[in-house]
């Protein structure tokens, strides 16, 4: 049974980007880093942020790739082939256009569904046989118009919607570790 060792954040670097929907990864891992006082530095040789979980029985890094949303593969795969990591054992914590605001899923595999950042990851990677964590930021109605709306914040309902997602899901986070997937799923799928 494969346990999570690598918790991957997706998001764009630079101010500009920080409040967009498209950064929900990263607020995930700086939540994360907040509840375990966890801390993250720059490392060159993986183009971003990283460190080690500082928290639980079980070992895991964390990252927030710097090199751009469509480029996130380069980075998860320099960390992961570096720390001998199986694509298995890695979750991809990403906003999804597919879900409300106020939804998560989590599963195995699958299509990238036009998310740029997990098909470089899957490129890189060689494989879609890694855990994803879809946070939901909706769907402008308009697949025209994804590119504009995910780079835009979310409004204020949304918002609270989105935190409410991130501390719902950051509390799974000892069932991640420990590999139990199934326990995870029941209790984010199955909330009121």
């Amino acid at each position: 049974m494969s346990q999570i060792k690598l918790i991957v954040g997706l998001g764009n670097p630079g101010a500009e980007y920080e409040s967009t929907r498209h950064n929900i990864g990263f607020w995930w891992i700086d939540q994360i880093c907040a509840q375990t006082n966890s801390k993250l530095k720059a490392e060159a040789k993986f183009f971003g942020f990283s460190g080690r979980l500082n928290s639980y029985s079980e070992e895991a890094l964390l990252l927030k790739p710097t090199t751009f949303m469509n480029a996130s593969g380069r980075s998860v795969a320099a960390l992961a082939k570096f720390y001998k990591i199986s694509p298995e054992s890695v979750l991809i914590v990403h906003d999804e256009l597919d879900l409300p605001p106020g939804t998560v899923k989590l599963k195995m595999g699958g299509g990238h569904g036009g998310h740029n950042g997990l098909k470089d990851i899957a490129a890189q990677l060689g494989t879609t046989d890694f855990w994803r964590l879809r946070l939901g930021i909706g769907h402008p109605g308009d697949k025209n118009a994804v590119a504009n709306y995910v780079l835009k914040d979310p409004n204020r309902d949304e918002m609270r919607s989105i935190e409410e997602n991130i501390d719902q899901s950051t509390m799974l986070l000892p069932l991640l570790l420990k590999g139990e997937f199934e326990a995870a799923m029941l209790k984010l799928h199955t909330k009121n």
